[in-house]
């Protein structure tokens, strides 16, 4: 035993029963006793035991957990034999052989560590640790090398090789072919100016001339928002830009990408020399218009080689490289309504001055060259678009385009799309587009005449869409006369105000929301509302009615002047329901109805219905309820069918699906999402029927025999637009026209007055535009199954009365009846030249209707502002707190308006659009 740990004499014997009983003294309970020995008498108390034999010691260790191990010879290491220790230690002469005392083999990998314990156990050495790191940056180093191998320097002129995207109507038919239109030819870096190359490096890559072609920093940067799940930033190199512009195959923002564009980028930057590298970057950028190559923009952009280019210009393009959606000055309104002429001028004119300061900055230009550069913009040509995408074509394929970049979830981009290989599947049916056309064509043919009128009849445009109320698809569109010669979609946001085509969704807040309750409110308890029935309510239409807040105050502007709102004609209707006052576009109840019912649950109404926010103004004004916001044809359509679809909001669409490489990487889901109950939906219907169907109607022109039509006229301030938007239970259509001069540069484009516009004393719409939706839709439904509309069901509303108005009359009656409805045009001006705003003032950000060349040239129908006394001839508005009569329940008011302010120029304010 050991001489540490002694044990009491034992008794004389051996065999087994000594192995089992030593074995079982053993300090460490069962344990293997390696080397067992019999307690013979005849050996001296301190002294080696003999060795009983391999059987023996192998069923003692067998008995004390040790398995089926061999037992080491003498002296082996272990608890067992004679000066085995506690802790491994060994026998005479034996090795520490780790706890248990196991024979162990020497390990490649020591972990966990041998002879440590606790958690010093599982801290790896410093030599394995030296170890994993050498092998890991051995296998990283492996693996470049391999990489570095195999990838390869792009070829540029590969990446110049154009696909045709291929657009497909809703039948399956090809509507066109489009891509490669664009010149892709490569030019020698020798016909690439100087300043180009200059400009780009200033912009983009100073150090260009020195650097290797990558940028550390810049790749972890994309390596880290990728691992946060955020967009991935591009090369911030040259070479690095030249090398994913050319990576044509993959177009996927993953980390396999970026580690594949890095090795190729160090290829590059070693074994190409930094002209070739300028070179292939600028020949395979895409610079917008379609246009990949410096020759190609050229052409593009300034009809010249580019050789030819001068140092402005080179700014210029180089600007461009930035993104060609927000700095061309042609803009991009289709994809993104912020990219509007404009704004894309003051962008690009920015980049492009400072683009010259820094290539003045970093010795690329002389001061007299810099001060020459940048003394005029050079404001490049305007868009030309391939033969092909003449007519409606190229605004159908524009608009196809434009969705699929905007809602698809790859990150396609125009540029993606430029370089072709898609399959892009449309919801337009060729028919009604051809039947859409005619009908807009045939009224311009019949009424428009520029040679015998070019002074009301030029610059006259016409848009409209078609949507289906059941799914959402744009069914059809009219862009214009040609989209390769008058480039903006009318059929898309033009700026153009929709006027009395928005006083349904005024109605709509009134009957989902209800007008407020002036005893209630923060100071006197909670706001309580009242639903609007449409028959039962009345409101005061007088002309140059007084609008008044919901609480009974005048409404005034921050500079207090008072808004006293006319009607079309200046006609007057005192007490008039809201459906009566629909069928004759009175201005007057609308207006008091949206200050009842609060402007902020008006503009909810609008959106809920599918106007866009970003077409709707700002201000919370009284004329906001007539329609002084600009959405367009296609969004108008769309909150119609919101109606017709018993208040079901789907977004309008125009792609159902998109395939590349022959896959689908697009399809479009079918969502709605109900915004207004069937009750609403169903009595805004029932009343926009009768302004078609009313004998007096406004919208009577665009009656369809047999059919149930429901629509709405507008007309605006100034007589600069004229609406018509209606509805069957299957199509929604808008329609419009205005006058705007398109040759003028961007930043002078402005609406133009239509008095006198086809031989006619005042374009409504009334006029033209319900005639050409009646043509259309007569025969985009021939043939189809009549459809009816839902019945109008119980509101559950109240009779209100608003304008002053405290009991009704017993009828609708008009202070100065006429013989035709309101909407027809007015044999005399409704003001004097000297009502309307000096030209000196200027319009504040709250005055929507104020038009600062108003005056000029004694426009008499401008619904600017009245100088005359406040109060002269002007009746107060708001809502009234006197008791309904017996049939109506309880006749208690609410009116309002918040208090948010507007602005005019003048005394008292008189306006807003028409009819």
């Amino acid at each position: 035993m050991s001489e540490h740990r002694r044990k009491p004499p034992q008794p004389e014997g051996g065999g087994r029963a000594a192995a089992r009983r030593a074995a079982q003294q053993s300090p460490t309970g069962r344990r293997a006793a390696r080397g067992a020995s019999t307690g013979s008498p005849s050996v001296a108390h301190g002294e080696e035991r003999p060795y009983e034999g391999r059987a023996a010691a192998r069923r003692a260790a067998q008995r004390a957990g040790g398995g089926r191990r061999r037992a080491p010879e003498a002296g082996g290491a272990g608890t067992g034999g004679h000066g085995g220790g506690r802790r491994g230690t060994g026998g005479p002469g034996g090795p520490d052989r780790g706890r248990g005392g196991d024979p162990g083999r020497k390990r490649l990998i020591d972990y966990p560590r041998h002879g440590k314990y606790g958690w010093r156990r599982w801290v790896p050495s410093w030599k394995l640790v030296a170890g994993l790191c050498l092998a890991f940056l051995g296998s990283l180093m492996t693996a470049g090398t391999i990489a570095y191998a195999v990838v390869e320097i792009p070829d540029q002129n590969k990446a110049a090789e154009a696909q045709n995207n291929v657009y497909y109507y809703a039948d399956g038919s090809q509507l066109a072919a489009t891509g490669g239109e664009v010149n892709r030819q490569i030019v020698s870096i020798d016909n690439i100016p100087t300043h180009m190359q200059n400009a780009v490096i200033s912009a983009e890559n100073k150090t260009f001339q020195t650097d290797k072609g990558i940028d550390p920093a810049g790749i972890a940067r994309a390596v880290v928002n990728m691992a946060k799940g955020g967009q991935t930033q591009g090369g911030s190199t040259i070479t690095q830009q030249f090398v994913k512009n050319a990576m044509l195959g993959d177009q996927s923002q993953t980390l396999n990408r970026k580690v594949k564009e890095l090795f190729i980028s160090m290829k590059v930057g070693t074994e190409l020399q930094k002209p070739k590298i300028m070179e292939g970057y600028l020949n395979t950028s895409y610079y917008g218009r379609g246009a990949y190559g410096i020759q190609a923009a050229a052409r593009t952009y300034y009809g010249v080689n580019a050789k030819e280019l001068t140092a402005s210009q080179c700014a210029f393009l180089a600007s461009l490289l930035k993104g060609a959606t927000y700095y061309d000055p042609a803009g991009a309104t289709e994809i993104d309504s912020r990219a509007t002429p404009k704004a894309n001028t003051e962008r690009a004119t920015k980049r492009w001055t400072w683009i010259l300061g820094e290539m003045r900055k970093d010795g690329h230009l002389t001061a007299e060259e810099h001060a020459k550069a940048v003394a005029t913009f050079p404001m490049p040509d305007k868009p030309k678009k391939n033969a092909q995408l003449s007519g409606q074509t190229g605004y159908l394929v524009d608009l196809a385009k434009a969705y699929f970049i905007n809602n698809n979830d790859r990150g396609i981009t125009a540029e993606h799309l430029a370089k072709g290989g898609y399959e892009i599947h449309t919801t337009f049916d060729r028919k009604k587009v051809e039947k859409l056309t005619k009908a807009v064509e045939d009224v311009r043919n019949k009424h428009i005449d520029a040679e015998k009128r070019p002074e009301t009849d030029t610059h006259v445009q016409f848009g409209g869409a078609s949507v289906n109320p059941k799914t959402g698809a744009i069914v059809a569109i009219y862009g214009g006369e040609d989209a390769t010669k008058h480039f903006t979609n009318n059929a898309d946001k033009t700026g153009a105000q929709v006027g009395s085509t928005f006083k349904p969704f005024v109605l709509a807040a009134a009957m989902r929301d209800g007008v407020r309750d002036p005893n209630s409110g923060p100071v006197q308890g909670p706001e309580e509302r009242r639903i609007v029935d449409p028959d039962k309510s009345r409101y005061n239409g007088l002309n140059k009615l007084k609008i008044k807040k919901y609480d009974g105050s005048v409404w005034r502007n921050e500079k207090g002047e008072e808004w006293l709102q006319r009607n079309d004609g200046d006609e007057s209707y005192r007490n008039i329901s809201l459906r009566e006052a629909m069928i004759h576009s009175a201005n007057s109840p609308f207006v008091q109805l949206g200050m009842d019912v609060g402007v902020d649950k008006v503009r909810q109404a609008a959106l809920d219905a599918g106007l866009r926010e970003d077409s709707l103004i700002e201000a919370d004004v009284p004329s906001f309820s007539i329609g002084i916001s600009d959405p367009s044809a296609i969004r108008m359509a769309g909150a119609y069918a919101t109606f017709a679809a018993d208040g079901e909001q789907r977004e309008p669409y125009s792609v159902t699906k998109v395939e590349h490489a022959g896959q689908a990487i697009f399809e479009h889901e079918d969502k709605s999402e109900r915004k207004f109950s069937s009750a609403v939906s169903s009595n805004i219907t029932d009343v926009l029927r009768d302004v078609v169907e009313d004998p007096e109607g406004t919208g009577r022109n665009a009656r369809l025999p047999g059919r149930d039509v429901a629509g709405k006229t507008g007309t605006t301030d100034g007589n600069k637009s004229a609406w018509f938007v209606g509805y069957t239970p299957q199509l929604a259509t808008a329609i419009d026209m205005y006058r705007m001069d398109d040759n003028a540069e961007n930043k002078n484009r402005k609406f133009l007055e239509m008095f006198g516009t086809g031989g006619q004393q005042k374009i409504h719409g009334s006029s033209f535009p319900s005639e050409i939706w009646h043509d259309y839709m007569e025969q985009a439904l021939k043939g189809t199954e009549v459809e009816r509309f839902t019945e109008p069901e119980p509101l559950g509303a109240e009779a209100v009365y608003g304008g002053g108005l405290s009991s009704p009359e017993p009828t609708p009656s008009s202070q100065a009846p006429s013989e035709t409805p309101s909407e027809t045009p007015s044999e005399t001006p409704s003001e004097t030249p000297s009502e309307t705003p000096k030209p000196s003032e200027s319009c504040s950000r709250f005055d929507w209707t104020c038009d600062p060349t108003a005056g000029q040239d004694g426009d008499p129908t401008n619904g600017g502002t009245d100088t005359g006394a406040t109060d002269g001839g002007a009746t107060d508005g708001g809502v009234t707190t006197s008791p309904s009569p017996p049939t109506g329940g309880s006749g208690s008011g609410n009116g309002g308006a918040n208090g948010s302010q507007g602005s005019g120029n003048g005394g008292g304010w008189l306006g807003g659009p028409e009819g």
